[in-house]
């Protein structure tokens, strides 16, 4: 396995735990919780708020403590992660799951910033960016279908929950104990001087407004992605409606890959207007009320909300060259505040009509507009190592390696 690629893998596990598990396996469990008189619909509302409003905590914490590894912060992350989903496995009122969805949150955040820095900052490792957010979307599609396994076999919203952290246990001690053998076994290298003057040279964006997209692209996705169970529960039949939700995993896991391939092929505005314009299309489309839209907009979602991580990350590294700051953690801040009046904005709408089409309606819009601030001139495209040019993409540094290596480590074209 290339260099690339085994740091990649260990740092997507990471994300499968505290992201495709600890984050985004309430939206598949919502409807069962709900059902299991676990919470009441405003009280889920309260919680995916909460989750959200302790990621925007994480991400502020991960900003702040930079005197503490980007290792050690993935394995409290994990570990918290685990604690968060063998809680809710326990009989607790309201207030309390409230409370563990905040925290959850945070550890969610913590594990996106961290895991993000050791492999693109710390390792050297841009090009397997994809790889990483691809955890996300793994995490989604595995942890849905255990829980609709755990649904099939009448198992109680709280069993399925102990189900989740026993096994994001086994995955984030995989992950944990190959972030170790791995950095034991390759240490860091210095990077260039040189390379920050290239990647800064190389930015399409001003960080207010990279950031600005960024906090619109959070508000506009996590309606779809907090109550698509819920919208689809009765217009499936006989069809579990979180095999729905596994659907958006299945569609995040490799549109990283694709988006990828389009950032260096189309540059970086142009992929996220395309990503952005997509996205606000799937999730306008369950306001058509129809299988087939719910299904489309499972899928186009999902494949898209990873991509534009996968493609903002890179850029806010470049940016963080020139700013002295930790863009990755300032973007994620910026996400989850979108995140935390998404579905604030959602239940106000759904008290007030008895539906969520509005509320989609105004998300939809805020990706369309997202994707307009990304209008302007063509991305600069900076030489790259041995030649050719690279639209709006981060350049790995260049190592003295053997022609294999470097094969390896190129970026797809």
């Amino acid at each position: 396995m290339c260099e690339t690629n085994r740091f990649a893998a260990a740092a997507a596990l990471m994300l499968v735990v505290a992201m495709g598990f600890g984050r985004f396996a309430f939206t598949g469990l919502y409807p069962l919780m709900v059902a299991d008189h676990q919470l009441s619909l405003d009280g889920g509302s309260y919680a995916a708020s909460a989750n959200y409003a302790g990621y925007l905590a994480g991400a502020l914490l991960a900003a702040v403590a930079t005197t503490i590894g980007s290792r050690k912060l993935c394995a409290w992350a994990t570990a918290t992660t685990v604690v968060m989903l063998g809680l809710l496995g326990v009989a607790m009122p309201e207030w309390l799951i409230i409370a563990v969805r905040a925290v959850a949150g945070a550890a969610s955040a913590l594990a996106m910033v961290a895991a993000s820095h050791w492999l693109i900052h710390d390792r050297r490792h841009a090009h397997g960016a994809a790889t990483l957010f691809a955890g996300v979307g793994l995490g989604i599609l595995v942890s849905a279908e255990i829980i609709a396994a755990g649904h099939a076999a009448a198992l109680s919203s709280r069993a399925i929950w102990l189900t989740l952290a026993a096994a994001a246990l086994m995955v984030g001690a995989i992950a944990i104990a190959m972030q170790r053998l791995l950095d034991r076994a390759a240490p860091a290298a210095a990077e260039p001087a040189a390379l920050h003057r290239s990647e800064a040279l190389s930015s399409p964006f001003g960080a207010t407004r990279l950031v600005a997209v960024y906090g619109l692209a959070g508000f506009g996705y996590i309606i779809t992605a907090t109550y698509l169970p819920l919208l689809v529960r009765s217009a499936m039949g006989s069809i579990d409606p979180v095999h729905v939700w596994a659907m958006f995993g299945f569609g995040a896991a490799p549109s990283c890959f694709v988006w990828h391939v389009l950032h260096h092929r189309c540059g970086t505005r142009r992929s996220l207007i395309g990503n952005l314009a997509l996205q606000a299309i799937g999730v306008a489309l369950p306001i058509l009320h129809s299988p087939i839209a719910y299904v489309a907009s499972a899928l186009l979602v999902g494949g898209t909300f990873m991509g534009t991580v996968t493609i903002v990350m890179p850029a806010a590294r470049r940016l963080a060259a020139t700013a002295r700051v930790n863009m990755l953690a300032i973007l994620t801040a910026a996400y989850g505040v979108g995140q935390i009046v998404g579905p604030l904005i959602a239940s106000n709408f759904y008290g007030r009509t008895g539906s969520f089409d509005a509320s989609l309606a105004v998300a939809a819009a805020a990706l369309a507009l997202a994707a307009g601030l990304c209008l302007g001139k063509d991305d600069p495209r900076p030489s790259m190592p041995g030649g050719g040019t690279a639209a709006g993409t981060p350049a790995e540094p260049v190592r003295t390696a053997s022609p294999a290596k470097l094969e390896c480590a190129a970026p797809a074209e």
